[in-house]
Order: C-alpha cells, then sequence, then structure tokens
C-alpha cells in the first residue's frame, strides 16, 4: 500500500498532535503504565514512523508514566537446531553470539515498535533472550529488573509486575490476538494439558558466553489446545479478547484509520484465567 492510498484512508497524516488527541479519547492518561502493540499500517500514514508513536504515547503518559513493550531475540538460533546434524550443532555452539540486550534486535515479527523503543536514550530491555520486553520510563527497572530466567511469562515476570502495578495494555491499530498479556494467563491458569518448551540459547554470565536451557509455557505453537472451544481458522486470543469485550471489559476507540483497544492488565490476567480454566476443565477435580 502506498503513501497516497494510507493518507486516504487515515483522512490525512497521522501526526504526533492528532495521535496524542485520540490516545487522550481512547483513556489513556498521565502516570500509566502501559504496553504497547502496534500495527502501523492499520493507523495509515503516520508522519515521522514509529519515533513518532512513541513521542505520542510519551506526550500521553506523561514524565511520570511508562512504556513497556514485547520483544523476543531476531536472531536467536532455531529452536529446533539440536536436531541438526552434529557438526552443524558444533558450528553454532561455537560461534553464535551470546544474547546482548544492549544490541541483539527485537525479533522482526513484533514489528518496528519495539526496536525503536529499546534503542531509546534511557530504555531498560529484559536479561531473558526469547521472552524478553523492553521498558521506557520510572518504573523501566521494576518493570524489567532479573526477569526469571525459567517461567518468564509467570510470577516474578515483566508482565507479572506490569499487573502488580495496575498497568494497562495498549493495542494500536493491532489486532486482537496480539494480547501479548495473555502467555501470563496461561502461565497461571491450572488446566489440564497445559504445554511446555524447553529449548536452549546463548547468554553471558560473569563475562562468558554460555549456553543456557530455559523452560517456559509453549507460547509459539500454544500452552493449551484450544481446538475443542475456539472455532477453527480463529486464534484463541482473538476469541478471549472479544469474550472478554463482551462482558465490559476494554474501551474501544478509532486512532488513525485503525481500531484501537485499552485494557486494564487486571482484567486481562483475571478474565483469562477465568476462561481458559472453564472453558478447559477435564472431568470434576481434574486441573
Amino acid at each position: 500500500m502506498d503513501e497516497l492510498d494510507l493518507l486516504k484512508r487515515s483522512d490525512g497524516p497521522v501526526t504526533r498532535g492528532r495521535l496524542g488527541r485520540e490516545l487522550d479519547e481512547l483513556g489513556l492518561t498521565k502516570g500509566d503504565i502501559v504496553m504497547f502493540h502496534t500495527r502501523m499500517s492499520a493507523l495509515g500514514y503516520v508522519a515521522g514512523g514509529p519515533q513518532t508513536i512513541i513521542n505520542a504515547l510519551r506526550d500521553t503518559v506523561g514524565a511520570e508514566g511508562t512504556l513497556m513493550v514485547t520483544c523476543g531475540w531476531n536472531d536467536a538460533p532455531p529452536y529446533d537446531f539440536t536436531d541438526w546434524p552434529e557438526d552443524w550443532q558444533a558450528a553454532l555452539r561455537a560461534e553464535h553470539p551470546a544474547y546482548d540486550p544492549q544490541v541483539s534486535e527485537a525479533d522482526h515479527n513484533n514489528g518496528r515498535l519495539p526496536e525503536a523503543l529499546r534503542r531509546c536514550p534511557g530504555a531498560v530491555r529484559s536479561r531473558h533472550p526469547d521472552a524478553g520486553f523492553a521498558a521506557l520510563g520510572p518504573a523501566a527497572h521494576v518493570l524489567m529488573d532479573d526477569h526469571p530466567w525459567d517461567d518468564p511469562h509467570g510470577p516474578g515476570s515483566p508482565l507479572a509486575r506490569l499487573v502488580a502495578r495496575g498497568g494497562r495494555v495498549l493495542l494500536l491499530g493491532a489486532p486482537l490476538d496480539t494480547l501479548t498479556l495473555l502467555h501470563h494467563a496461561e502461565a497461571l491458569a491450572k488446566a489440564p494439558g497445559k504445554r511446555f518448551v524447553d529449548y536452549q540459547q546463548p547468554i553471558t554470565v560473569d563475562g562468558e558466553r554460555v549456553w543456557r536451557r530455559f523452560h517456559d509455557i509453549d507460547s509459539e505453537d500454544g500452552a493449551f489446545d484450544y481446538s475443542a472451544v475456539v472455532p477453527q481458522g480463529q486464534e484463541p486470543f482473538e476469541v478471549i479478547a472479544r469474550d472478554m469485550l463482551a462482558a465490559g471489559h476494554g474501551r474501544q476507540g478509532r486512532v488513525g484509520a485503525g481500531t484501537s483497544y485499552l485494557f486494564e492488565a487486571a482484567d486481562v490476567v483475571d478474565f483469562g484465567v477465568n476462561w481458559i480454566e472453564s472453558k478447559l476443565a477435564g472431568p470434576a477435580g481434574d486441573g
């Protein structure tokens, strides 16, 4: 889609000032701690790109507010490299660079905003190579420091701290299935059939590059098999989020050319845990 098409869809340029006004109308306020997901193409033509969005968000939450994004690691070794031929594995183990929170690029699948925010002066990135986050603002260290190596979506994680501090989640033109906070609900939910993964990635410990094994819920293929309760062709997180909106949780509004949503983090997790446990409950007493 070219710039003219984006301009037409968004009824003109989406500027810093316009974003600020529309975010204010959506309900974002000064002092908010907000985790945000963005699909820029849905907003229309954003004059200035990612930095305009970050500046507008900072304008809206103010100096006392904090922004948070999910990062991951774009150049992480493949999860299944341990199935490669032995000599291939050896070469990878010998020379694959260690994850470096300061320079390792955020996963490109998360869009342009996470990489832009983590590069901002003063941004803090968590130490976890795979399930990492970044934050900018006075609560950044509180959210990011000492991210648990194992169960990185569970208790003590940046997601848990977001909830504990009364944070919010903004889907800025992003679809409902990008509601990453529901991984925290999956980590907490007590339902049968929860799926886990173990994988290895290189990190730096006391100045040395080491390969560490990590244990987590399966956040890539799904922590649970939702096929019995989610219609074919639909994403589980989208279904949960739509049920949440129908129950009166969250706000919906137009920002630029796209639909945006604002949720209270605690509502997302409480609703998500209850939804998973009720929909996926096994026989009496199971889970």
